[in-house]
């Protein structure tokens, strides 16, 4: 049995290649069968256009808070393994990192942690500028806090209105 402590640990999830809201669920299924982890809980999905490179389809985002005794490094090894058995591929000069993708996993808190290792940034960088991360862990757990920022809630306060209106919730039924 693995002795390391129940954290919480949040976790960023995206497509914008497929039927994302397939691979989202999937996805959520798959991390809830990590050993010594469940979902405690889930986001609604948030069709958000995307960033960096923006001439590509909108994605649909979410957030699930997970409680795991899985250490940061070895749940970022699922996280990646998850992503490759949806069909994501990334380059290994990076080149793609801004692009289309049919899942992205990322960790964005893992408990009051402050990591920095190659590979690894807890939390996840620029998570408290980005409205289609805030507003799904807002809506899940608004004290979640971050790290040099404050709460979730407080990160997602302070955003111009302009950074959060292009969020809107996706309805799983809308085949759109």
């Amino acid at each position: 049995m693995n002795e390391t402590p129940e954290s919480q640990a949040f976790i960023g999830m995206g497509s914008n290649l497929g039927d994302s809201i397939a691979t989202l669920k999937h996805a959520l299924r798959a991390l809830d069968a990590l050993p010594d982890t469940r979902v405690a809980r889930a986001s609604r999905l948030y069709r958000t256009a995307a960033w960096g490179v923006t001439e590509q389809p909108d994605f649909i985002n979410a957030v699930a808070l997970l409680r795991t005794r899985r250490a940061p490094r070895e749940l970022l090894g699922d996280l990646l393994a998850i992503e490759r058995e949806a069909g994501r591929r990334r380059l290994e000069d990076g080149s793609d990192r801004w692009g289309p993708r049919t899942l992205d996993l990322d960790l964005l808190l893992y408990g009051e942690a402050r990591i920095d290792e190659p590979g690894l940034h807890v939390p996840h960088p620029r998570l408290h500028e980005r409205a289609f991360v805030l507003v799904p862990l807002a809506e899940i757990a608004p004290d979640a806090r971050i790290p040099d920022v404050g709460t979730a809630a407080q990160a997602l306060a302070r955003m111009a209105p302009s950074q959060v209106e292009g969020v809107t919730y996706a309805d799983p039924l809308d085949p759109a």
